[in-house]
């Protein structure tokens, strides 16, 4: 065995645990080392079976992400160590010369860089995934302090533990429709809270992969409440009462604009998912930027940027957007003709388009950076053994199929201002939603049977 070559050896078991113990003859040391790296590659091997959708799910999971974790660890520990094993191995036999030395020094600090790098982006994707999944709701940010200059206006999920445990209702069956709420946090380094400035359902049907998006104007008022009494203020305010009036409400304020919304809609709310607006303009730029088909010239001079500058001017027809022009155009509406409905079409248009992004196969090597994004971004409670079934739903869909809907003219009416003390106010038609929500969720709707 004098002719065996520690250098040799040493790769080899680089290349694979156990290899370089074969080389040199030592079989139940090969098979010792061997043994565990063959375990993990058949493990990986079966979650490849699981399909793309499969991998991302797992991965972006704060159990998967920390799982992926300890084994890159322990697999460059493990590689390490048979590395040492072997060269010592052939030390005893044949001494140790200075090539093979430089050779084992090369391939221990490719080891070092290649596994501390794998475990630094897997740790990321940790800390991301266990922000982004929580079990409660988010704060309006009406008693929340200024987020710091460059830090998004996101609660921490140290923040959300005041909020709902689990979901109040959760779809019986697999098959079952998916109702989720969003809400737009729109926070700003010169703002001292983060407005709750989008509420907007997104429901999916899996069983024939339909979708319907559904926004409530801000500016709805005077609605009839789940528990039968009405509610004068505008929706927008309505966690904000709910905060100041503890003992009229048996939810705190974030499950009960979950259950309001969705006693108007017709259908119960399961999950939800808040987005802060200075976060999604990250998340645009990150996947490079979105596409979308503008119906009209904007044209808005008195858009503020919140740098000192003022304006926002954008061509009609299809352009590609930014993620600071993204954002005007999720928040313009004081241009010609724009108002809360015309913003918040854009706002639909904005996720169709980052959903068509996010579940193109180009997005892959971005994962990463995307789910760190995310992590400022996006909080939900949608539990995480449905994210296979979600992901494969959302690269199904076809996005020109999407129903949108801004529950503005039919559905709701600006009643005079004389009547609500000068105060701009809408009203919903309760008839026109009631045969909306027929329309839209079927039987599914709590009006079907009216």
């Amino acid at each position: 065995m004098n002719h065996r070559s520690a250098a040799t050896a040493a790769v080899l078991s680089f290349l694979f645990p156990g290899l370089g113990h074969a080389y040199l003859g030592r079989r139940h040391a090969a098979l010792v080392f061997a043994l565990p790296a063959i375990l993990v590659a058949l493990a990986a091997g079966l979650d490849l079976l699981r399909g793309i959708d499969g991998i991302i799910a797992y991965v972006i999971t704060p159990s998967g992400a920390m799982t992926v974790l300890v084994l890159v660890l322990l697999t460059g520990a493990w590689r390490l160590v048979s590395m040492i094993d072997a060269i010592a191995v052939a030390r005893r036999v044949a001494g140790l010369r200075a090539r093979a030395t430089m050779v084992a020094g090369v391939l221990v600090a490719i080891t070092l860089v290649t596994h501390g790098s794998a475990a630094y982006v897997a740790y990321t994707m940790y800390d991301a995934s266990s922000r982004i999944f929580v079990a409660g709701g988010p704060d309006d940010g009406a008693s929340a302090p200024p987020p710091d200059p460059g830090e998004s206006g996101m609660p921490s999920p140290s923040e959300l533990d005041d909020y709902q445990v689990a979901p109040e209702v959760t779809p019986p069956t697999v098959a079952s429709r998916i109702n989720i709420l969003l809400t737009g946090i729109d926070s700003a380094e010169t703002r001292t809270t983060a407005l709750t400035d989008t509420i907007m359902v997104v429901s999916i049907n899996p069983a024939d992969k339909s979708v319907a998006m559904v926004s409530i104007p801000r500016d709805i008022s005077n609605f009839r409440l789940y528990d039968g009494r009405t509610f004068k203020g505008k929706i927008n305010s309505f966690m904000t009462w709910v905060r100041n009036h503890p003992s009229e409400f048996d939810e705190k304020p974030f499950p009960a604009l979950m259950k309001e919304v969705g006693y108007l809609l017709g259908v119960p709310i399961h999950y939800f998912a808040a987005i802060d607006l200075q976060g999604f303009r990250r998340m645009i730029d990150e996947v490079g930027g979105v596409t979308v088909d503008n119906p009209r010239a904007i044209n808005d001079p008195l858009y503020d940027w919140f740098d000192g500058s003022y304006g926002f001017y954008l061509d009609a027809g299809r352009v590609k957007l930014n993620g600071r022009n993204a954002l005007a155009y999720a928040r313009s509406r004081q241009g010609a003709g724009d108002s809360d409905f015309t913003r918040a079409a854009r706002q639909q248009q904005l996720l169709v388009a980052l959903r068509q992004k996010l579940t193109s196969a180009s997005m892959i090597t971005r994962l990463p950076d995307i789910i760190k994004v995310a992590g400022d971004t996006v909080r939900t409670n949608v539990p995480t053994d449905r994210l296979e079934e979600l992901i494969k739903l959302a690269r199904e869909i076809d996005g020109d199929l999407i129903e949108r809907v801004v529950l503005g003219p039919p559905y709701a009416y600006h009643p005079p201002t004389s009547s609500t003390g000068g105060v701009y106010t809408l009203q919903l038609r309760m008839d026109k939603l009631a045969k909306l929500s027929r329309t839209l969720f079927g039987a599914d709707s709590r009006y079907a049977g009216e």
